[in-house]
């Protein structure tokens, strides 16, 4: 089968540049050749998920399945969906395909496990969509970790609010809400963090003051870690922001 990546991104556009930029970055790569061959499918088009969850909206599941088409027409061996929420529709889209869908939520918990953190609460921010349908939920208590997520007034005042705001490229004004937010969780106990919507993970400003201090620590996919890519690591960090990783107060 090809080693092809293929990116069925748009959900939104800016989460999958955020995929792209991070998967490149953390390649161990020397010269362009050693890079890992991708397509990105990047279709905002594809019906809202949470409103197709929560509110009866347009099922995404045809488009979706017309851009895995067209990554498995484009010679992909495997696809990664850069959206949380779309991961509702993951056992359709996989039935659908002779291509493996790598599951963003199976990732968290390999990497997770990789990292040695023990069974315990996992602070845990996405769409309502996404908490309703209760994918982390599922894929990490079944794990031994406790999900512990915005309660329903923080989510309809703050956290949905701030994602409708990456959405619409008004990334610095989502930062307020989100950091809030996540501070009160971690007043409840998490020791490690998830951002379950990548749009969500945007609103961390690295040149505003962050309420902790982030170490690079997972993605939903990517190359094995190797010696010596000190330098692409530090950089990585600097332009994006990770998806799990351990929790301190910020000294810097």
């Amino acid at each position: 089968m090809s080693k092809i990546l293929g990116v069925l991104g748009g959900m939104g556009p800016l989460a999958s540049a955020h995929f792209m930029l991070r998967l490149t970055l953390l390649t161990p790569a020397d010269r362009d050749q050693d890079h890992i061959p991708s397509v990105l499918w990047s279709d905002p088009r594809v019906p809202d998920r949470t409103a197709a969850r929560l509110a009866g909206g347009e099922d995404p599941l045809p488009m979706l399945l017309r851009g895995i088409a067209g990554l498995k027409a484009a010679g992909c061996g495997a696809i990664a969906i850069p959206c949380n929420t779309a991961h509702g529709w993951h056992a359709a889209m996989q039935a659908a395909t002779d291509r493996p869908i790598l599951h963003i939520v199976d990732a968290t918990a390999a990497e997770l496990i990789r990292l040695g953190v023990a069974a315990g609460p996992i602070g845990v921010m996405g769409t309502a969509a996404t908490l309703a349908m209760r994918l982390y939920q599922q894929g990490l208590e079944g794990r031994g970790w406790s999900c512990l997520m915005p309660d329903a007034t923080e989510m309809a005042q703050q956290v949905t609010p701030a994602i409708a705001l990456v959405k619409a490229n008004r990334v610095a004004e989502a930062y307020a809400p989100l950091a809030e937010v996540a501070q009160r969780l971690v007043m409840r106990g998490p020791g490690r963090w998830c951002w379950a919507a990548p749009r969500s993970r945007w609103g961390w400003r690295p040149d505003r003051l962050c309420p902790f201090r982030w170490r690079i620590a997972s993605m939903p996919w990517r190359a094995p870690r190797s010696a010596g890519r000190g330098a692409r690591l530090a950089e990585a960090q600097s332009q994006s922001q990770p998806s799990v990783g351990p929790l301190s107060p910020r000294t810097t």
